[in-house]
């Protein structure tokens, strides 16, 4: 998790737009640089670090020698770049999973590089030698990116919005800031005078499909079929590899854990898999609530449950709304809903930085909107428009509540990890039949349960709790 930022085509002096960027340190407080590009005085790129690999070589813009005409600032994690240097044989000169970036963009192109990705990211890819400029943004928006361009061909582009708001440019009007589409990568032409050109907008995944990169990685073909047994195997395979692939890090390991199904199911499977790798630390789970709420006291029963070093955030109301006008100046909206849900999360990552070693976070979001479980799926009228719903959900998560977990963890320096937001995991669960995914016997997720239900992960009262009220997952 870092922030990036990038001029192309300003009219003003850089250094005093590069202001602008400090805005956005919070999501890397390890360091940060600014960074002019050779040949285009009005061009530059800045970046805030938030060392998580390769803390020696891992700052950005990332350039290497083999393709100096190449200027790279991404933030996100490419789970998949060690199978890709071995299918393709590239020669890594860092540790550095995005360097992966420019070697398939010198290899095959920026639509193959963009769909071959298997991972969450934002990106602002520059090729000076063919006047290029990219953006490009991961399937379900996981890491966030806006974008600013003028009539004139100035464009500006940043992690959070607040970057952006106060640049300097001569135009007649206000430009509008805009968060980049997920799942889209964008192409401009750089003119000689640093600014651009639009070129196309072109979606690369359709998160039904599944992934391009699918073909590359290590996990066996999953078993044919739509027999429930056959289903359920193959969704618990998908889950634990999708965690596992998220454990990519030099930093310290954390969980939410709020006690229901998501991040219950989260927490237990990295307490398998840290076992399994004797990392040689304990997990450590996070609830937040106000004191004897029913989600501390489940969260309390899952963390004895698996043997996690679980911290308890009390907050009263408060404190609660105290915390408000933070909360809004990191979300960057003012969509009640979603203000109301990120207070929590806030002040438990408020916790974490202060009181911990944990960076690298874990959590349960996109299980809802994935598995079907908000209460009204009930009441849908039919499977197939279930599963239509359940498809919009995800579409509009980065909007909601992926940027609400985003937002609240990247304004105290941690950096989110969601294994139910999974490429493979996700297209295999929406492929299959409508009818398999409702809700059943009055229990909503109930595939999901199910497919856990002999595994011992969690205990039956926790794996079977319904939905009452609304939670953190």
């Amino acid at each position: 998790m870092c922030g990036i930022w990038a001029l192309f085509g300003s009219d003003e002096c850089l250094s005093v737009q590069c202001l602008s960027a400090m805005k956005i340190a919070h999501r890397g407080p390890d360091a940060f640089r600014f960074e002019n590009v050779n040949g285009f005085t009005n061009c530059c790129f800045g970046f805030h670090r938030l060392a998580i690999v390769d803390q020696l070589y891992g700052m950005q813009p990332l350039r290497v020698k083999k393709f100096p005409y190449l200027w790279l600032c991404y933030n996100g994690e490419i789970y998949n770049f060690k199978q890709l240097e071995k299918n393709f044989g590239f020669e890594y000169q860092t540790l550095v999973d995005g360097e992966v970036i420019l070697h398939l963009y010198s290899e095959h192109g920026i639509e193959k590089t963009a769909a071959l990705l298997d991972g969450v990211f934002a990106f602002i890819l520059l090729d000076t030698a063919n006047r290029k400029v990219y953006l490009g943004r991961d399937s379900y928006g996981v890491r966030p990116l806006f974008r600013l361009l003028t009539d004139d061909g100035f464009l500006a582009v940043c992690s959070e919005a607040k970057g952006l708001i106060d640049l300097k440019h001569s135009m007649t009007s206000c430009p509008k800031v805009d968060p980049f589409p997920p799942g889209h990568y964008e192409v401009f032409d750089l003119k000689p005078s640093g600014k651009v050109t639009s070129v196309e907008v072109i979606k690369f995944h359709n998160f039904r499909d599944e992934p391009l990169h699918a073909a590359y990685d290590t996990l066996d073909k999953l078993q044919p079929g739509t027999d429930r047994e056959t289903v359920k195997r193959n969704i618990c395979c998908l889950f634990e590899n999708a965690v596992r692939k998220r454990l990519m890090a030099h930093r310290r390991i954390g969980c939410l854990l709020s006690g229901g199904l998501d991040s219950s199911l989260v927490a237990a499977t990295l307490i398998k898999l840290i076992k399994e790798r004797n990392m040689h630390y304990p997990l450590q789970t996070f609830a937040v609530g106000t004191e004897d709420s029913p989600d501390l006291l489940a969260a309390r029963k899952v963390a004895l449950h698996i043997g996690s070093e679980h911290h308890e955030i009390m907050f009263d109301p408060e404190e609660g709304i105290q915390a408000v006008d933070e909360v809004i100046f990191s979300l960057e909206t003012y969509d009640i809903t979603t203000v109301r849900a990120s207070v929590g999360m806030y002040l438990i990552s408020k916790y974490i930085r202060k009181k911990t070693d944990s960076v690298v976070i874990f959590s349960g979001e996109g299980s809802d909107e994935l598995t079907q479980g908000y209460i009204y799926f009930h009441k849908a009228p039919s499977a197939e428009e279930a599963a239509e719903d359940s498809e919009r959900l995800l579409r509009e998560l980065y909007l909601f509540d992926v940027l609400r977990a985003d937002r609240t963890t990247a304004a105290h320096g941690l950096e989110l990890r969601v294994p139910f937001l999974d490429h493979r995991l996700t297209a295999y669960y929406l492929s299959l039949p409508p009818e398999l995914r409702i809700p059943k016997n009055g229990i909503e997720k109930y595939l999901l349960r199910e497919s856990f239900e002999d595994s011992n992960l969690l205990p039956k009262d926790v794996l079977w709790r319904p939905r009452k009220h609304l939670a953190m997952v």
